[in-house]
């Protein structure tokens, strides 16, 4: 049973950083994609960055393209989300999501199997 729980959102200043984390209480998180995605109120969940079990990686490169780092650690079952340089835009929602198929990324919020609950990130201007 896959179990998601995302940490580490909070209210940052512009220019500020925080790292997501998101644990994985189940057995297969080696073996599965993962992504970070985003709600902003009033707008859709959006595709923020995911990594494959093989560790290869993708960004939706107009909103994070340098400012964001998505990895994870298989000994601790984790997936993280560094993001620097925040801007007030980049204020939502933010939800890891597993995917079975773990060669592939998936931008798309049908792609992904399980999801966490969801941590606020705040960016004040």
């Amino acid at each position: 049973q896959v179990q998601l729980v995302e940490s580490g959102g909070g209210l940052v200043q512009a220019g500020g950083s925080l790292r997501l984390s998101c644990v994985d209480s189940g057995p297969t998180f080696g073996n599965y994609a993962m992504g970070w995605f985003r709600q902003a109120p009033g707008k859709e969940r959006t595709f923020v960055a995911g990594i494959s079990a093989y560790g290869g990686r993708s960004y939706d490169v107009d909103s994070v393209k340098d400012r964001f780092t998505i990895y994870r650690e298989h000994a601790k079952n984790t997936l993280y989300l560094q993001m620097n340089s925040l801007k007030p835009e980049d204020t939502a929602v933010y939800y890891c999501a597993a995917r079975r198929a773990g060669l592939i990324v998936d931008i798309n919020t049908s792609g992904y199997d399980y999801w966490g609950q969801g941590t606020q990130v705040t960016v004040s201007s």
